[in-house]
């Protein structure tokens, strides 16, 4: 007498397919952290002792250091992305909520100011790329936590993307350098932009028009 597994062939499929997710959303939260602490060109074998996996299970879910690079790239750009409304929800308070995102968004650029290098040949169409949706998916986040820390008028005259390319130039070279700290300095511009309120100075549209202007 024989017994057949009672577990439909499709559940089983379905199950394997989501373990293997989590274990590549694991590596890929386990590489982003290190690639925060330690830059992109951290060692393979401290992204797999945090992720508690051996190397060769790097190298089959990413066969190549920009294949981890652009991996690492995407999956924190979604989390920020999803970051945002659950901040919003979560923080109680809209100006906290921009902060917390805030330092995400910094720790997020370590690997972005890498990703060039990284990318070698690669990095003029495929860097590119990446910024399009990089912004595409994280200017309206931005803006849509702004509008609610200062208020839709005020928003206007500090944009979403005016802040994070602020705090982008803010983070240039910040990772390498041991008497500067970019995280605060960020802070602080947030700071600005919360006690101002928009209130002062010109709106976004007229600061173009200003003589030497950018």
């Amino acid at each position: 007498m024989t017994t057949s597994d009672p577990t439909p062939a499709g559940t089983t499929s379905r199950a394997r397919r989501a373990d293997a997710r989590r274990n590549e959303q694991a590596l890929l939260d386990a590489a982003a952290a290190v690639f925060v602490t330690d830059g992109v060109d951290a060692p393979v074998r401290l992204i797999a002792a945090r992720a508690g996996v051996g190397i060769g299970t790097i190298y089959r879910h990413f066969p190549t250091r920009p294949a981890l690079v652009v991996a690492v790239y995407r999956h924190q750009v979604e989390a920020l992305a999803e970051a945002g409304p659950v901040l919003l929800r979560e923080a109680g308070d809209a100006g906290q909520a921009l902060r917390r995102w805030v330092a995400g968004f910094v720790d997020f650029l370590v690997t972005k100011h890498g990703l060039a290098d990284a990318l070698g040949a690669d990095a003029g169409e495929g860097a590119n790329a990446l910024h399009e949706y990089f912004i595409d998916r994280l200017v309206p986040v931005c803006d849509a936590l702004l509008e609610a820390a200062v208020g839709p008028a005020a928003s206007g005259r500090v944009t979403g993307y005016m802040l994070m390319r602020g705090i982008g130039n803010l983070s240039i070279g910040g990772c390498d350098a041991l008497r500067y700290d970019a995280s605060r300095l960020a802070q602080l511009l947030v700071a600005g932009v919360l006690a101002e309120g928009g209130d002062q100075g010109p709106a976004c549209g007229e600061v173009s028009t200003a003589p030497g202007a950018r």
